[in-house]
């Protein structure tokens, strides 16, 4: 991807937050901006490309950016975006059955309850084979949306992904998340792109249908970077789960327009369509749906497995751990006012 530019979002004990941009082997600290919602904001009010105003306010400060990307300096890296201080400002939510192994996944997860006949599943998808990418200025068939919760579920680079005391399961989702802001008149903004782990529950999906919705109400990653630029139209990336320095399962994934049953601009149309997703000054982080995800090869992660997404032009590769609660499920009635 030519023509971009590498953001990261971190945090220390003293001096609190930073923005820095990517300039390997270093991290070049910014002046004047503490997050990406507040330069895109200013960049938005000044009538200028966010990427001139962060090269603008690049200070002669630098870190290594391998000692923060692993953990070891006091500078930690946090979500690649979020909105600081007001989580319910951000819309965290994704577009499902996008690319055709998910919905060949999601078709063997049901495909016992349908019998022979095609699932929902597999249906839906087809749909978008034969028209999300309508004509310019027309509108193409909307995709399978899902929410996954407001920026308080966001973590960052080396977070642990839970499963909580009421899951049934965790798993990686390899994807990119487009990365919005809604300017004071109510106008959507792209920032950039992110990589992400959508992380879902689905052994509690294979149930059945109808808890797709509260699978997807878990925690997420994006990060370690925000890309500014560049294009989304073809992107090969890799996904492994390991544990103890043992590869567990991996693959290789492809993502962007050429690999999709949408377009770009119809997936955020859709999305943006609804008034409540053009409120002024809100954020989302939207993901565009997984090309492969180990649950489809029959893998249930455990504890301390380590998830690793990369995906090319998007940066450094992403990680986490997964974290399973020991915590038993407690009804706690709740007061009455």
């Amino acid at each position: 991807m030519q023509n971009i530019t590498r953001v990261v979002q971190i945090s220390h004990p003293q001096h609190g937050r930073a923005l820095a941009t990517v300039e390997e082997p270093s991290l070049v600290l910014l002046k004047g901006v503490k997050s990406i919602y507040e330069a895109a904001l200013a960049a938005i009010d000044r009538k200028k490309p966010l990427a001139e105003l962060l090269l603008a306010a690049r200070s002669d400060a630098k870190l290594h950016y391998d000692e923060v990307y692993d953990g070891s300096h006091e500078w930690k890296l946090l979500p690649a975006f979020d909105c600081p201080g007001d989580p319910f400002r951000c819309l965290v939510a994704g577009t499902g059955l996008t690319h055709k192994n998910s919905a060949l996944n999601r078709q063997a997860m049901h495909a016992a309850a349908e019998g022979s006949k095609p699932t929902d599943s597999i249906t839906m998808y087809e749909w978008g084979v034969q028209n999300g990418f309508p004509a310019p200025g027309q509108i193409g068939v909307q995709p399978e949306w899902f929410y996954k919760g407001n920026g308080s579920v966001l973590r960052a680079h080396c977070q642990t992904l839970e499963v909580p005391e009421f899951g049934d399961d965790g798993g990686e989702e390899p994807e990119i998340a487009g990365i919005y802001i809604v300017d004071r008149q109510g106008t959507p903004h792209r920032i950039g792109f992110a990589t992400g782990n959508e992380f879902s529950d689905h052994v509690m999906e294979k149930k059945n249908y109808l808890y797709l919705a509260p699978s997807k109400l878990r925690q997420c990653a994006i990060g370690p970077e925000l890309v500014i630029g560049g294009d989304f139209r073809d992107i090969s990336g890799h996904v492994q789960v390991s544990a103890g320095g043992h590869v567990k399962w991996s693959a290789d994934i492809r993502t962007g327009e050429q690999n999709m049953a949408h377009s770009l601009e119809n997936l955020e149309y859709h999305h943006f369509k609804y008034p409540g997703h053009r409120l002024p000054l809100q954020a989302h982080v939207h993901f565009f749906g997984a090309d492969a995800f180990s649950f489809g090869s029959k893998l249930l992660l455990e504890h301390g497995d380590l998830m690793t997404v990369h995906w090319e032009g998007q940066g450094r590769a992403l990680q986490n751990r997964l974290s399973v609660s020991s915590d038993n499920p407690v009804l706690t009635p709740l007061s009455r006012l």
